[in-house]
């Protein structure tokens, strides 16, 4: 593997709401025309009631714009990963697994678990299961999925999980 370029996350202000909007686009479009789910105008939407300056944060490689990353409050407690994407001429290369371990150092040492939201059959999926992520719900497009909190003992079922991910006010898709 590559050694990694020098990166740091900065908090996000309203001047990179439309950058990560085109980066959204440029990295779920395959993915999203795979499962016939492709729309320009919703994707931008989708992003734009997303972002938060409060939440995101952009990733800078060596100074300059190479992604962005969502960490909000999840509804359920814990922390809740979304608008996590990284420039395709930076990925495949250790970066995004780098990211990742930061954002989950920093829930493990505040002890609190992490859900997301991927596309079903995403590259992304295969990397949050490494990172300890597992399939809480699916449903023909997203991927609900988990990571307890470090030393956590689960309290409720995976089915209890599930059931609550699909209760009206439970888990909304990411994508």
């Amino acid at each position: 593997m590559n050694s990694l370029p020098a990166w740091t996350l900065e908090p996000a202000g309203s001047k990179d709401l439309e950058p990560i909007v085109e980066l959204k686009a440029q990295v779920m479009r395959a993915d999203l025309e795979r499962l016939g789910r492709w729309d320009p105008d919703r994707s931008r939407e989708r992003v734009r009631k997303s972002f938060s300056t409060r939440y995101t944060s952009v990733l800078l490689v060596e100074g300059a714009f190479a992604g962005c990353v969502t960490i909000r409050p999840d509804e359920h407690g814990g922390r809740h990963l979304e608008l996590f994407y990284l420039a395709p001429r930076l990925q495949g290369r250790g970066l995004g697994t780098a990211v990742l371990r930061h954002l989950l150092a920093e829930a493990d040492a505040a002890g609190e678990p992490v859900r997301l939201v991927v596309l079903r059959g995403s590259a992304a999926q295969r990397l949050y299961e490494r990172h300890g992520f597992t399939v809480v719900e699916e449903d023909p497009i997203d991927v609900t999925m988990h990571r307890p909190a470090p030393g956590a003992t689960p309290e409720r079922s995976e089915e209890e999980v599930r059931a609550e991910a699909r209760r009206p006010g439970g888990l909304l898709p990411a994508s």
